[in-house]
């Protein structure tokens, strides 16, 4: 469109249109851009004020930028809601009013003129002044419209750029954030700050539901489920909100705060709306709502109208919402809705994420610790198995010790009695001689007997098949004839037998052949294992204690000692210490394991201690000396009934 008359005081249109051209090349700052566009354009028409009105497509009232004296501002920002209103009932572009708010205030001449832009109308441009506008002021005007019209494009452009830069580098964020498994609430908070900051909102929450009853949380037609609804992330947070009412609100009482499904109203819409979005542009508009709680606790539909509502879903499992709420109506465009359904499918996958990741640990916790029992299970089995292994070794080893034992026991008198029975044979064998054989057949045949005898006691006191026969008797004479008869046997290896009792007499109730066969085992034990030319004490005792009146024997003698290892097993059947077997000492090993089983018969007690001592009688030089002490405690008066 072409003008050829202008008024004389106006510069040429060129020159407006070269300064609005460099105002846009040289502006980065989009929000400045308009502004100063608004300022050449009244300095060109001469005008009090000048002010441009960009369409938002997702705002109810447009962007303004203002450029005016201050005594007029109001009055044109009024100005443009009534010509925008005229403009928008109207076909017309241009619309001239006059305005006055006041008496106080100068009287205005208002022009208005919409902005068009590949046909769509995308702002409007409002000059005031006090003069009259001309019809070379409307050709003028309508000429400029199309350079700003230009130049809000371009700032809505830029703008565009922005907002999908920004909600791309949001996606990115979360993505990132899920990537390196961030605790679920700050991936939460990312998502729910970064979408309200995005789309400019007032406020944003995210919610999650928790089932209550058996259903799961998914669209069914027998109503909704019985479910609570917790409020986990807040957008603007404390620190954030300068409004000091709020933050009281918010301080203790929004953030984890509880309430159910069937109580609120709006997330009864949106669950059943799932997987859809709820889009509320005005709340206002639903009218009185049945809704007590939930929602209503973070704004009112009067202060927030604009509502929208995501769910959080998963495989048509409703796991929460993310709810957005504006101070002014809003239309909610369609890019702004795709970008909230990308933050709830991401948070969405986060949660789910978080889910997986705790019952996987709960279940590798758990398997942990089943494995923890099976080990712990299976180190003891192999603590058992290998004590097994040590006792079954042991017990060969005893196999192997009794069957050395029997072997010599068993096979070196009968060696000796064929020996003898082959020469006495001999029919020209002198007499003397003969019975010197005959002496020695005896001999290792009573050898064998006695052997033979022992096992059979033994066998028998072990199934309690012996009978006990009690009687009183004075044990000082039984214990100075068994040491007479000692004394004659140790006369050649030097031994001597000391016997100390107290000079009254010492009765007991016992039988007394079984007290024989005891002393006579442990004198003939202590004659085998005493050092040469040392002294066997024999003590006898009485004592009152818890148990009843007792008689004490103690045998001690001067040898080469019982190790502790030993002791651990000398009275067991077939067992003889080392010493015995590497000096070739005489025995079966059945000797002190008989005498255990018979003094558990009189319902007695034998214990053995040996320790080291400096009596070195005896002793080749080098050697240590021990003292070795059986003690044998009896009862003084026979109690059957513990047999």
């Amino acid at each position: 469109m072409h003008y050829s008359v202008q008024p004389a005081h106006y510069d040429e249109p060129s020159q407006i249109e070269r300064q609005i051209t460099q105002i846009i090349l040289s502006n980065i700052d989009r929000s400045s851009v308009l502004q100063k566009i608004a300022r050449a354009i009244a300095e060109f028409f001469h005008a009090d004020g000048c002010l441009i009105a960009a369409v938002a497509s997702h705002q109810a009232s447009p962007h303004l930028a203002l450029w005016c004296n201050d005594s007029i501002s109001s009055q044109l920002i009024q100005g443009q809601q009534s010509l925008w209103a005229i403009l928008a009932a109207n076909t017309e572009s241009l619309v001239i009013v006059n305005s006055q708010i006041s008496n106080d205030e100068p009287r205005l001449s208002l022009l208005g003129i919409k902005t068009w832009f590949h046909s769509c109308v995308n702002g409007m441009i409002v000059l005031g002044r006090e003069q009259a506008w001309s019809e070379s002021d409307k050709q003028l005007i309508e000429l400029m419209s199309e350079w700003v019209a230009m130049a809000i494009s371009q700032v809505q452009l830029q703008r565009q750029v922005e907002t999908i830069v920004q909600h791309q580098n949001l996606l990115n964020q979360l993505t990132l954030a899920i990537r390196n498994a961030w605790e679920i609430d700050r991936i939460l908070q990312l998502a729910i700050t970064g979408t309200a900051q995005a789309l400019q909102v007032e406020r944003g929450s995210i919610l999650l539901l928790k089932s209550l009853g058996s259903l799961p949380l998914k669209k069914h037609s027998k109503g909704l489920p019985k479910a609570k609804v917790t409020i986990v992330s807040l957008w603007p947070t404390i620190s954030q909100n300068s409004d000091v009412t709020f933050q009281q609100q918010n301080s203790h009482t929004l953030l984890n705060y509880s309430f159910c499904l069937s109580d609120c109203y709006w997330s009864q819409q949106a669950f059943s709306n799932a997987p859809a979005p709820f889009v509320i542009p005005d709340r206002r508009t639903y009218g009185e709502v049945n809704s007590v709680s939930g929602l209503e606790c973070l704004s009112s539909p009067e202060a927030m109208p604009a509502l929208l509502i995501v769910p959080l879903e998963n495989q048509g499992s409703v796991l929460g919402f993310l709810v957005l709420q504006h101070h002014q109506p809003r239309t909610w465009q369609p890019e702004e809705l795709e970008l909230v359904n990308c933050v709830s499918a991401q948070a969405s996958t986060a949660i789910i994420q978080n889910q997986t990741l705790r019952q996987v640990q709960a279940l590798v916790k758990e398997r942990t610790v089943q494995l923890e029992s099976i080990l712990d299970v299976q180190a003891k089995l192999y603590e058992k198995s290998r004590q097994q292994i040590d006792q079954l070794r042991h017990l060969n080893q005893i196999k192997d010790e009794f069957l050395n034992n029997v072997q010599h026991e068993l096979r070196t008198p009968l060696t000796s009695m064929i020996v003898a029975i082959r020469l006495l044979r001999q029919p020209s064998l002198p007499a003397e001689i003969r019975n010197r054989y005959l002496d020695i057949l005896e001999q290792q045949c009573s050898q064998e007997i006695d052997l033979i005898n022992d096992l059979l006691a033994l066998q028998q006191l072990q199934y309690n098949n012996s009978s006990i026969q009690v009687e009183d008797i004075n044990l000082k004479p039984l214990l100075r004839n068994l040491g007479e008869s000692f004394k004659r046997k140790w006369i050649d290896r030097g031994l001597t037998l000391q016997i100390d009792v107290p000079k009254r007499a010492i009765p007991i109730q016992t039988d007394v052949e079984i007290l024989k066969r005891i002393l006579l085992e442990l004198l003939t034990n202590a004659g085998k294992y005493s050092h040469p030319d040392t002294t066997v004490h024999l003590r006898a005792t009485q004592q009152v204690n818890q148990q009843g009146s007792q008689v004490v024997l103690s045998l001690s003698n001067i040898g080469p000692g019982i190790s502790p290892a030993e002791i651990s097993y000398i009275f067991d059947k077939f067992r003889r210490g080392k010493g015995a077997t590497e000096q070739a000492i005489q025995g079966t090993g059945l000797g002190l394991a008989l005498v255990k089983c018979l003094v558990q018969h009189l319902n007695g007690i034998i214990d053995v201690k040996s320790c080291p001592t400096e009596n070195t009688a005896g002793v080749a030089p080098g050697s240590q000396s021990y003292e070795t002490c059986f003690t044998l405690t009896l009862p003084q008066f026979f109690d059957s009934s513990k047999v």
